[in-house]
């Protein structure tokens, strides 16, 4: 005995409010011919089964115009590509999410009202099923091909395009790992023999200025030796190529996937499906006089919505001038430490630190950007459910761009460029000075702060992402599992073997799903998929890392999904949905930012020595950087053979401290080669685009056929 969906209501007492609520609710069903079965634990449980009528209605709206008019009674043939219990269930949920009482309550009004407490399809013991649980949602599957055409005839359309999307990407994703293993490879077999940094580690005679105010010694520029090599081994002559090659490979994986895309929602018969017939077929099933929903557009309710996204924008732009203040405290701090490695230290432990608080940032910030997008889109009142899915997706993207990236935009593009000069440095609330970039160039502070968060989200994140439902499943499961009864009452016996019961009681265990639980699996990729390009020139190891989760995520959603979650609604879609298009500013934003990560280190420029002209000077008393200073002009003997002249990083005149000719020639030069990588690149992406056709030619020449035929 199959039944589409269960709902599960708390025992009320009679006569309440809520039990009458409830009696309303499922009498308005059964005035549509829908078969109720109560079962009763410490739960009301309560099967619905629709009628044969509803599914032969959808057959016959959806069927072809002329031939509906030509033969209104011929639908004995249901005229859809997925199993039909995938069909009953998505008319099922449709018809009991729109159904109304007299008091034009609908099922979500009783739910927040703790009418009912949950309703969900169920895990039916089908053969598919069976297979799925062996042979997919297994850790020692990790390796296997993904079964796509098993996973849609059970959960459809939506997540068997969510798997087959993540499948193919960690497939062209393994290339770009190879890549970027071999150049920091390469980077690592060079550590000693970059002429750079050879001749940072000569320079002991090269006296830098302390990197605080209190209690930060003078140093010497060899003292960065080793950094210098590390750095070297991420940031070289083959960091340019791969970041060239990275921009590249986000261009074409885009254009395969349309490709593969588009093959694959042919063969089901849905590449010109259409999304809002489907729901006006769906509105009509439930109700014949049902009159479609007009579009309209609020002027002023869209400028209260961009002006709240605005806000929220400059919300997430606060946190992260807090996430830079936080590791000026901390610098400050550390360097007054009891303890000489965090004082010898201060600059890289600060930096890990802030890399760990913005981790935890993206944790809190994620649920909150979650909460806000539902909001605006409440406010907005889309018409509807695709209308507002594609809303929730623009809005929650940009919150989580701006959560994820605004830390690492800094570092890449201000950090060491705004914090003044010795005798004028930038300081906030007039104490501290603002953080300068590591003694051995700021590449290696955005190196730390994305390997920190790339390593955190994919061991603590997916840790908890399966720990925390499979504990949740587990201790329901124990509450809710009472002792057998060892009765020799007949119908207590009979009662206990009951099935359906058991059935829905194991349903009722698993841990809830929601519309959008794909969704942010999907969005928690797309993230990931912007990490992996848009600042891959600081961590080449990026799309590695990023391959090895996706091998371990693609099991984990299968195994949640089968074993720890109850059945999402299938939904037919041929496309992922909005969440596809925002795949390409990522791509484009790769081609900035890279271009701005490889641009040659400035110490590259002097010929004679790699600092002459790279760095300042300044002398202060021989006690240390406090109290009143002489400025001095490059190239005066006196206090250079005292010892007491010190440099800093920059290009300025040694008079009025303005910026050399030479700074803004390499300014010029640096802005140039933006300018021109960007261009290259968008240049590969067009190239690309044309070259690859979206639509593979078997599915056009597949189309064409169609058409002739028809006509003939």
């Amino acid at each position: 005995e199959k039944w589409d969906f269960v709902l599960v209501s708390d025992i009320h007492e009679v006569g309440s409010k809520k039990e009458i609520k409830r009696k309303k609710f499922l009498d308005e069903l059964s005035k549509k011919g829908f078969t109720i079965k109560k079962i009763e634990d410490k739960k009301l449980f309560y099967g619905v089964r629709a009628p044969k009528q509803i599914f032969q209605k959808y057959q016959w709206l959806l069927r072809n115009p002329d031939r509906r008019l030509q033969n209104p009674d011929a639908y004995h043939d249901i005229p859809v590509t997925t199993s039909f219990s995938l069909l009953r269930i998505r008319i099922v949920n449709f018809i009991l999410q729109n159904t109304a009482t007299p008091d034009l309550e609908k099922l979500r009004d009783l739910m927040k009202e703790k009418v009912f407490e949950a309703t969900f399809p169920l895990h039916e013991k089908e053969e598919v099923r069976e297979f799925l649980k062996e042979k997919w949602a297994r850790w020692r599957d990790i390796f296997r091909q993904q079964p796509i055409e098993k996973i849609r005839c059970y959960f459809g359309e939506k997540v068997a395009l969510y798997f087959a999307w993540l499948g193919w990407y960690t497939y062209l994703l393994g290339f770009a790992a190879v890549v970027g293993l071999v150049v920091f490879v390469a980077g690592i077999t060079g550590f000693n023999s970059s002429q750079v940094s050879k001749e940072i580690c000569e320079a002991n005679t090269t006296i830098m200025c302390p990197l605080c105010d209190q209690q930060c010694p003078f140093w010497l520029l060899s003292d960065t030796c080793t950094y210098a090599k590390v750095t070297h081994m991420i940031d070289n002559e083959g960091t340019v190529l791969f970041a060239m090659f990275m921009a590249i490979w986000a261009t074409v994986f885009l254009e395969l996937w349309k490709r593969q895309r588009a093959t694959v929602v042919t063969d089901w018969d849905l590449y010109r499906w259409d999304e809002e017939e489907e729901e006006l077929a769906m509105e009509l099933i439930n109700n014949l006089q049902h009159e479609p929903q007009k579009y309209q557009h609020s002027y002023f309710r869209s400028t209260i919505v961009l002006l709240l996204v605005l806000l929220m924008i400059a919300v997430l732009i606060g946190i992260t001038h807090a996430l830079v203040i936080s590791r000026v405290i901390a610098t400050a701090y550390f360097t007054q430490s009891n303890f000489k490695f965090l004082r010898e230290k201060a600059n890289t432990m600060a930096v890990m630190a802030g890399a760990v608080l913005h981790y935890l940032t993206i944790v809190i910030m994620t649920k909150v950007n979650r909460r806000v997008a539902l909001y605006l889109c409440h406010l907005e009142k889309p018409r509807t459910f695709s209308q507002h899915e594609n809303h929730f997706t623009m809005k929650i993207f940009t919150f989580q761009f701006f959560t994820n990236f605004s830390s690492l935009i800094y570092i890449a593009f201000f950090l060491g460029r705004i914090n003044g000069h010795p005798g004028n440095y930038v300081r906030i609330a007039g104490k501290w000075r603002l953080e300068e970039c590591h003694p051995s160039g700021c590449i290696t502070d955005l190196f730390i702060q994305m390997a920190i968060i790339m390593m955190l989200k994919q061991t603590i994140s997916n840790v908890m992402e399966y720990l925390v439902p499979w504990i949740a499943y587990k201790l329901r499961k124990k509450q809710q599992q009472r002792p057998k009864k060892r009765s020799m009452v007949l119908g207590e016996d009979e009662e206990a073997e009951d099935p359906c019961k058991r059935q829905w009681l194991s349903n009722y265990r698993l841990n809830e799903v929601n519309i959008f639980s794909l969704f942010d699996e999907f969005l928690e990729m797309v993230i990931q998929y912007s990490f992996t390009t848009i600042f891959v020139a600081a961590f080449p190891l990026a799309p590695l890392l990023a391959f090895c989760n996706n091998l371990i995520e693609i099991r984990m959603d299968a195994i949640k999904m089968m074993r720890l979650y109850r059945r999402m609604v299938p939904r037919k879609a041929n496309d992922i949905g909005e969440t596809g298009p925002k795949e390409h500013p990522p791509s484009s934003t790769a081609a900035r930012a890279t271009g701005a990560g490889v641009q040659p280190p400035p110490h590259c420029e002097a010929p004679e020595h790699p600092f002459a002209r790279d760095w300042g000077l300044w002398w202060a008393p021989r006690g240390g950087s406090r109290g009143r200073v002489q400025r001095l002009a490059r190239g005066e003997p006196g206090p250079a053979l005292t010892g007491l002249c010190c440099r800093y990083r920059d290009y300025r005149n040694a008079d009025d401290y303005s910026h050399t000719v030479q700074f803004w020639h390499i300014f010029a030069a640096r802005l140039a080669f933006l300018i021109l990588f960007e261009h290259v690149a968008l240049c590969v992406k067009l190239i690309a685009a044309w070259y690859v056709p979206d639509v593979p030619q078997s599915v056009k020449n597949q189309f064409l056929d169609r058409k002739h035929s028809n006509l003939r």
